[in-house]
């Protein structure tokens, strides 16, 4: 289907901003210059706000004020820079970047085996050069030679000339320019020379420049592959219908779509759970390994809350839809994989625009050599010879891939670490990171509060707390429902907001919330924080008897304890800063292990001390959870946050971690130190070997061959380097 036959206006999205975005599936990137050419050329376009390309799924994902620009416009201009897009369906870029691979393969194969055989051949020739080979024996060698050269040359090269025309076409340059010129010249020239009978020719030499740099991108296509796999295995667990249950209690199957919060599904054994919920009825067992990150099965019930894409394992649940399609945490899981993956880092950049601006200075060297070589009053042929092996020693291919691969190694690495970035250079600055501030409340300690005085069964006062629990919305008192395991709400339930709730139970007042609201007296809240300092309290008084206190407390993460002690090892400084008392980020600090904190911060508070550390010449991690903490998390060098934050908090953070471990974080900042060493590794690689083969090419010391051999060995070993950082991730 052509650009005019397709209304693409379908295809646009309105943003909450206030733009319209659209998501494309680009054919024809095959490298970093690519994406730079697009974003650039879009970004040329009035209104455009942002275009970004994911190179490892090859979409694009374009905003921009529709006013200004339509989404015709946007495709036409990449029909004219040489692309060509679809409207993105995963099912269908999948099968095309599968197309592709298979392509791919199949190309290296045929010049892996071509270039044996003409290898073999050279090889005669070039012992018989220097001993007794006749004239009609090497004239046969060569044209031999060139019999398998030129069809394995039109067939393993259609990738590469099919983005080199592209590229031409649409009045630009690309890496795959110099390789194809390389390429037909040093066929073109080794023609000639076969039939005029020359002792020297050069099959061998653009055979095996195919096979190395096929190599060399097939390699790069499965790395790829298999970091798009991590994103398609989490599409997978969405679902697409739900069993809503009406108000006449029928349960109809209806898609994904049409569910609204409020909702009430059925979930049946061995189902995925639709959407993000509380459980209303029913007990089971969910693999929760997606947000806990443990493969147990984990028990849940009545006032639980439980997430889209977990898998129920044997009982039958009805939940009530807290958030449907595009609001869930699978799908926020979904965004933050994307954002990672279109997010560009400094080094990125640099790589690019130097990739970018590389490849006219590859042409302008491989001429000037090439007339240097002839004013020096050498032959046209072995000056060209020289040209040519100068152009394919220079291919920029290791520069373009030097970043990028190591990026989507990262990625992939803290993905399977439980963490998703958010920004483009987060891997850079928290490699950067010498200073990790804590939160205490929801980010050292787990979310959900516990009873520190354990229900007992037939506790009947209890029992009644937890069914007048049922009906708030506040997390201490969820908390209680939980732990007394209620299932039936009391009627006739009114919620004071920041208060409490309170009902009539049997003739009786029966409140439950904070101390003051149950009439509490201030002594006995002193008498009960003194024995729990880092509680929270909840009261419970019915009629006129005396109410009781009932403490609660985040209990610390399991591993937080061995995740802080690992990450002073390493050389780190660790501070809490928290907004809580005193005494329960004293509690907590002890526990840890941790000298220094602070209690009582406002959010101001918080961020002053991030400037003090600063000032030092502290490269600071804020590590936080809740609504207090978005201003130090957007404020500090470098931020995460759990996946139980509030949105503001995962907007402000440059990743979020999944889970109760805190150990995500050490493994992140380990991974990041890793990655940043690769990549300035890859860029040192890539520099050096410019630095050192271009002038022995242009010395006339390097055949193509030798040339062929050195530029892809430079992509693959960047390669290489990249994939190291799977070998032991996080340790």
């Amino acid at each position: 289907m052509t650009v005019h036959m397709r209304d693409w206006e379908s295809f646009v999205t309105p943003a909450e901003d206030g733009s319209v975005r659209m998501d494309l599936a680009v054919e024809g990137i095959t490298c970093a210059a690519c994406m730079s050419e697009i974003e650039r050329g879009l970004a040329r376009l009035p209104g455009i706000a942002h275009a970004r390309v994911n190179l490892t799924s090859q979409r694009l994902a374009v905003a921009w004020r529709a006013e200004e620009t339509g989404a015709e416009d946007i495709v036409a201009a990449l029909d004219r820079m040489g692309y060509r897009a679809h409207p993105f369906d995963p099912a269908a870029q999948k099968e095309r970047q599968d197309r592709d691979g298979r392509e791919l393969l199949r190309a290296m194969a045929v010049a892996g085996f071509a270039g044996m055989n003409i290898m073999l051949l050279s090889i005669s020739v070039w012992s018989g050069n220097v001993t007794d080979i006749t004239p009609e024996t090497r004239d046969l060698f060569h044209w031999v030679s060139a019999i398998i050269a030129l069809p394995t040359v039109a067939y393993s090269g259609r990738p590469f000339l099919r983005s080199a025309l592209a590229a031409l076409g649409a009045g630009r340059l690309n890496m795959d320019v110099p390789i194809v010129i390389g390429v037909t010249l040093a066929v073109g020239l080794s023609f000639v020379q076969t039939m005029q009978s020359q002792h020297h020719a050069y099959f061998e030499s653009a055979v095996m420049l195919l096979f190395f740099l096929l190599v060399g991108r097939y390699l790069d296509h499965n790395m790829r592959r298999r970091t798009r796999s991590l994103a398609e295995n989490i599409a997978a667990l969405k679902a697409e219908v739900a069993a809503r249950i009406g108000a006449d209690g029928a349960v109809r199957e209806v898609p994904l779509s049409k569910i609204e919060p409020g909702d009430l599904v059925l979930v049946t054994a061995g189902e995925r759970i639709p959407v993000d919920g509380i459980v209303e009825f029913g007990r089971s067992e969910i693999d929760q390994s997606l947000v806990t990150g443990e493969t147990a099965l984990q028990p849940v019930g009545a006032g639980e809350r439980v997430y889209a894409g977990t898998l129920n394992a044997d009982g039958v649940l009805k939940v009530r839809v807290s958030a449907a399609s595009g609001a869930t945490l699978l799908d926020e899981v979904n965004r933050l994989l994307e954002a990672a993956a279109q997010a560009k880092s400094t080094y990125v950049r640099l790589a690019d625009k130097a990739a970018a601006q590389y490849s006219p200075l590859v042409h302008g060297a491989a001429a000037l050599t090439f007339l240097g070589w002839i004013l020096a009053g050498l032959d046209w042929q072995p000056a060209l010879v020289i040209a040519i092996s100068v152009l394919i020693i220079t291919c920029p291919c290791a520069l373009g891939l030097a970043i990028p691969a190591v990026q989507v190694v990262a990625s992939g690495q803290l993905f399977r670490s439980s963490v998703l970035i958010n920004s483009g250079d987060a891997i850079e600055r928290l490699a950067a990171a010498d200073t990790i501030v804590f939160d205490k409340t929801g980010t050292l300690t787990l979310a959900e509060p516990q009873l520190i005085e354990p229900a007992v069964p037939m506790d009947a006062v209890l029992d009644l707390a937890g069914r007048l629990a049922l009906s708030s919305k506040h997390p201490l008192a969820l908390a209680l429902a939980r732990a007394v395991g209620a299932d039936r709400p009391l009627d006739g339930v009114v919620e004071t907001t920041g208060a409490g709730v309170e009902a009539v139970h049997e003739g009786l007042l029966v409140r439950l919330g904070s101390p003051a609201f149950c009439g509490v007296d201030e002594a006995a809240v002193a008498e009960a924080l003194a024995r729990h300092p880092d509680a929270s309290l909840l009261a419970l008084r019915i009629g006129e008897a005396a109410p009781r206190l009932l403490p609660m407390r985040q209990s610390l993460r399991p591993d937080a304890a061995a995740t802080v002690a690992a990450l002073r090892a390493r050389g780190y400084r660790i501070e809490i800063l928290s907004g809580d008392r005193a005494g329960a980020v004293d509690t907590a600090a002890r526990a840890l292990g941790i000298a220094d904190w602070r209690a009582g911060l406002t959010p101001a508070d918080k961020i002053a001390r991030l400037e003090e550390l600063k000032a030092d010449g502290r490269c600071v991690l804020m590590v936080g959870d809740g609504l207090n903490d978005a201003p130090a998390l957007a404020g500090a060098h470098v931020s995460l946050s759990p996946v139980t934050a509030v949105h503001l908090s995962q907007a402000a953070a440059d990743a979020v971690f999944l889970g109760d471990r805190l150990a995500p974080v050490a493994e992140a900042l380990a991974i990041a130190r890793k990655a940043k060493t690769a990549m300035m590794q890859n860029l040192w690689i890539s520099v050096i070997y410019n630095f050192i083969a271009v002038p022995i090419a242009v010395a006339g010391y390097v055949t193509p061959l030798i040339a062929a051999l050195a530029m892809s060995g430079s992509s693959i070993i960047v390669t290489a380097n990249a994939l190291r950082l799977r070998l032991g991730a996080g340790k």
